[in-house]
């Protein structure tokens, strides 16, 4: 009952909003006694038709709210990277980047604290062919599973990194766009009892203070006049608008806003001269969430963000090129030979290169496949990636029950399958690639990504 579950939320945390003068106190309690909703974001590139069925989420054109919440799992859609399952709230850093950068191109995009993957995915397909987004985890394990879902979403336009934020000072004035989305209370997710029992105002403090640290490191490597986008999903001021107003007294940095729309259900909060967007259940059908952006000062000397890649030691190779010219559309200078393996660089070799000797990079863009005997064997990003050339691949579509069985890595049967190299497709989207050799098998699917659930339990086809 949602007053049962008001009675569990912090006594601290109920006094303080009671004084937090843009929140309606008791209608945030009682939301945050309620279910949580789900919202999904559509990949375009990868479904290009109409979505119906579905109330649009009011800041993200490609974002949906769902009707409850399905099991992601048993979809194989969702591990084909069609949609991502991403909170609505969220979905806002989007529309914050579009206004902020409307009009400017070849961009280049640092989400700090990327995983799991959903603002580093939506900041992949807003910044199109010409962008680059370094996608950051510091955490290894969390890393692995940003750079799953980045594979899924197919770009090829993303770096993933596993980098403390004070590994950026390397790269002095090199980003236009920070993207911070910091470890924070977790108010803002109430709704789960393990981030109830997970907070205390002591935590809030280290929170406040971590904050700070991560933003004051990071800092050197946005460039004079780039934009930092600031998050959280808490409603502690002093880690929202409070955090926020240091950092600017900090940095000289201005404050920056963006237009709502009449009768939108997000709060401006504003603070000592500076204005961010409270997301906050009850007025919105998300999570809490806090979003502000500032823009760092151009300061008497601009910094040199044009590094020099001519020492680079990761070069462009035409014959690489000439091989992965048939399956797929990638830019001449990205492609390279790295021992047997070719891969599509998300930047130009050179530029590559100098992030790559800075940064412990975890994925630098598509790996299109692997040179065994002059035998190039594709690997599962190609099947992912967007600009994979369909007519390269003998195709095979899939239902439902053999599309699981492919992503269990449970044996499939090569019956009406052309023999050979086969892209299996589930809904005409690509799933991932198999060798059927007549009288078995050999399934491409990533080890590591393999479902373990059985059979089609709880399916439910989202579109």
């Amino acid at each position: 009952m949602p007053g049962n579950r008001k009675m569990m939320l912090p006594p601290e945390f109920l006094e303080r909003i009671e004084r937090q003068s843009y929140i309606d106190a008791r209608s945030l309690a009682d939301a945050l006694g309620g279910p949580s909703g789900a919202s999904v974001r559509i990949n375009r590139q990868k479904w290009p038709h109409p979505v119906s069925g579905y109330e649009t989420v009011e800041w993200e054109p490609d974002g949906f709210y769902l009707r409850g919440r399905p099991l992601f799992t048993s979809d194989p859609l969702f591990h084909a990277g069609v949609y991502y399952p991403q909170e609505s709230s969220g979905m806002f850093t989007g529309e914050m980047f579009r206004q902020l950068t409307a009009g400017q191109g070849s961009l280049r995009v640092l989400d700090l604290c990327g995983a799991p993957g959903g603002k580093s995915t939506h900041l992949a397909s807003l910044l199109g062919d010409s962008g680059l987004l370094v996608a950051n985890e510091v955490i290894r394990s969390r890393a692995a599973i940003l750079s799953e879902n980045v594979t899924k979403w197919g770009t090829g336009n993303v770096i993933v990194t596993n980098a403390d934020p004070s590994r950026f000072a390397m790269l002095p004035g090199f980003f236009d766009v920070l993207v911070a989305d910091v470890p924070c209370s977790g108010e803002g997710m109430f709704r789960s009892d393990t981030a109830v029992r997970e907070w205390s105002l002591q935590n809030t403090n280290l929170c406040c203070e971590r904050q700070r640290r991560i933003i004051m490191e990071v800092w050197p490597a946005l460039k004079a006049g780039g934009l930092l986008i600031y998050s959280t999903c808490t409603f502690n001021p002093a880690e929202n608008e409070e955090n926020v107003g240091w950092i600017r007294e900090n940095t000289g940095a201005e404050t920056v806003t963006v237009s709502l729309p009449p009768g939108s259900p997000v709060v401006p909060v504003r603070y000592g001269g500076i204005e961010g967007y409270g997301f906050h259940p009850g007025r919105i059908r998300g999570e809490g969430f806090f979003i502000a952006a500032l823009r760092k000062p151009a300061g008497p000397v601009q910094e040199d963000r044009a590094p020099d890649v001519r020492k680079s030691k990761i070069k462009s190779s035409p014959e690489a090129f000439e091989r992965s010219l048939s399956l797929a559309s990638f830019d001449r200078g990205r492609v390279v030979m790295v021992e047997n393996r070719i891969i599509a660089l998300a930047a130009e070799a050179g530029l590559y290169g100098f992030i790559e000797a800075r940064l412990p990079v975890i994925k630098a863009g598509t790996l299109i496949g692997e040179l065994k005997n002059d035998d190039l064997v594709p690997a599962h990003d190609l099947a992912m990636s967007v600009r994979q050339r369909p007519e390269a691949w003998q195709r095979h579509s899939l239902s439902v029950t053999e599309a699981l069985s492919y992503l269990r890595l449970d044996s499939l049967s090569g019956s009406g399958m052309p023999l050979g190299r086969v892209l299996l497709t589930y809904r005409d989207v690509p799933l991932g690639f198999v060798k059927n050799l007549g009288n078995r098998v050999n399934n491409g699917y990533p080890q590591g990504w393999r479902i373990r659930m059985a059979g089609e339990s709880g399916f439910t086809e989202i579109l």
